[in-house]
């Protein structure tokens, strides 16, 4: 009788603890946050066997290719009130700046120049671009020139590859990576760090001094923060955060796949990039404040580089 009054308490015990699992795992789901499904993002992806530009919503659906094009189509940069997109394409026979609209099209070169243009950025203001050439070297310089292609000026003139020039929110200052020579131990060793200057180029000012390459820099939407990828100690590519002034860097990814290329939210609360392995390469989104992970892509080959698409 014992023993079976023993057998109706456990089972009665492990239904009710089960029922408590269930309760908390429900209402766990429950706390999880997704972006605004009416946020878009630009992406790159191979899945049609080319570069192409695509467009997707937060939640990952209604994916479009914007650029279908036989050319490698590349990068995507959005006009502050996203009616627009710049990208770069060897359609042409080298790497030109191209700006089309937001569903794709009107595909426009809008650099023409004999040499090969790449990273094209917009202002926050729409009138200008920022983008990195090697017109004047053979290692890639900053520029900047108006919206409609005219009046092209040289930021930058030194001997290093320079690339990812992005703008400040309030479109004073210019965030870019810089590739330097330095001697470590006896050793000259490349090293990528991310630099600080004024729009016309004056008072750089390095923010970065790690180990391996730091790239892909991008301002928070406040101004406060700069998120960027580069190397952990033990090589692994991952997310970075840091603030503005170049202190209090911390890991914001911190897994076992490769991250690279992050992007913030317009309302500052998400983080998009790209994370994978050399098999695949897929777009993510990570919550800055709890650090949870959603994918929104799962197609083989690469889905990577995305951009929100500014909210208005």
């Amino acid at each position: 009788m014992l023993k079976n009054s023993l057998s109706v308490l456990l089972y009665f015990g492990f239904l009710f603890f089960g029922i408590a699992c269930s309760k908390n795992q429900h209402k766990y789901s429950d706390k999880i946050s997704y972006p605004d499904s009416s946020f878009v993002l630009s992406f790159l992806t191979t899945r049609d066997g080319n570069f192409e530009i695509y467009s997707m919503t937060a939640n990952g659906k209604n994916v479009i290719n914007l650029t279908n094009n036989k050319a490698l189509d590349f990068w995507s940069s959005w006009s502050p009130d996203g009616k627009f997109l710049l990208f770069y394409s060897n359609r042409d026979g080298n790497n030109e700046i191209y700006r089309m609209d937001a569903d794709g099209k009107n595909q426009t070169n809008i650099s023409n120049h004999p040499s090969n243009d790449y990273l094209p950025c917009w202002s926050p203001d729409g009138k200008f671009i920022l983008f990195t050439s090697d017109r004047d070297s053979k290692n890639r310089e900053v520029y900047i020139m108006q919206n409609d292609g005219s009046n092209v000026v040289r930021l930058t003139d030194n001997e290093d590859f320079e690339e990812v020039p992005t703008w400040s929110p309030d479109g004073t200052k210019i965030l870019f990576t810089r590739q330097i020579t330095e001697i470590v131990d006896s050793v000259k060793n490349s090293n990528g760090e991310l630099f600080l200057m004024d729009r016309d180029g004056k008072h750089v000012k390095r923010l970065t001094n790690r180990k391996g390459y730091d790239s892909g820099g991008k301002f928070s939407p406040d101004g406060k923060k700069i998120a960027f990828y580069g190397k952990r100690e033990d090589g692994n590519f991952e997310i970075f955060l840091m603030n503005s002034d170049g202190t209090g860097i911390q890991n914001l990814s911190n897994d076992v796949l490769e991250d690279y290329s992050p992007d913030w939210s317009p309302d500052g609360k998400w983080i998009a990039y790209s994370s994978g392995t050399s098999k695949q390469y897929d777009v993510w989104v990570t919550n800055v404040k709890n650090k949870q992970k959603i994918r929104l892509t799962n197609t083989p080959k690469r889905n990577e580089t995305p951009v929100w698409r500014p909210k208005n």
